[in-house]
């Protein structure tokens, strides 16, 4: 069964943000990701061939045998989101309105989650697509996130930017969907498995996704 990547996004509930020397190093991080129970994974414009890494790991499978959701953030131009379609992206997302990449999403029919800040940024890019990416969500903190799902009830939100693993079940009591990280998710397989069991919710009916820990 082919997943929506909201869906997807929204059972992992933390997305890895991935910022690489190369291209190497982010396939290797992403395989680590996969093998550890991560199945989403955010690959991003400001690694060098960031397109081939996308390549390279779209094609793989997380650890439950499903197809991975390799997605490319910091896309802002045209150019950057048909190059990320073309290598087969599942989803795009911006830091920012980025009115030409949601005119390729729409003409293509793609995933992009637009980034904004302020409460009309975010409202924009909801009613566009039902979500939003908030960045960078460190400076208003989980209180923003919780006031912005009181009039948007329906929306994805996914805060990313200055947020630490430990953090993210604040987060999510706010009312975040998702969370996106770019730091600090542990090194040692078994810890970076722990922490994506702890936080995963079932996927779609008739995904055969991993057994949860805590269910909320």
């Amino acid at each position: 069964m082919s997943c929506h990547p909201y869906a997807v996004i929204a059972a992992q509930r933390l997305l890895p943000v991935l910022r690489e020397a190369d291209a190497d190093r982010a396939v290797r991080r992403t395989t680590a990701l996969l093998a550890a129970g991560c199945r989403a994974v955010e690959l991003t414009t400001s690694t060098p061939d960031w397109a081939d890494a996308l390549a390279r790991t779209v094609p793989l499978t997380d650890a439950h045998g499903r197809p991975a959701l390799i997605g490319v953030g910091t896309v802002t131009t045209t150019a950057q989101a048909e190059t990320a379609l073309d290598a087969g992206a599942g989803f795009l997302i911006s830091p920012y309105p980025a009115p030409e990449v949601r005119a390729v999403a729409e003409r293509r029919e793609a995933v992009f989650i637009e980034g904004g800040f302020t409460p009309g940024e975010i409202a924009a890019a909801c009613r566009s697509a039902g979500a939003a990416k908030v960045f960078p969500a460190h400076v208003a903190g989980p209180r923003f996130v919780r006031s912005l799902k009181a009039v948007l009830p329906e929306a994805l939100i996914i805060p990313t930017g200055g947020i630490r693993p430990g953090e993210v079940p604040e987060w999510l009591a706010a009312g975040a969907a998702a969370v996106g990280i770019g730091s600090g998710l542990p090194a040692d397989p078994a810890e970076l498995a722990a922490v994506f069991a702890e936080l995963a919710l079932p996927c779609c009916a008739g995904c055969a996704g991993p057994t949860v820990r805590n269910p909320r």
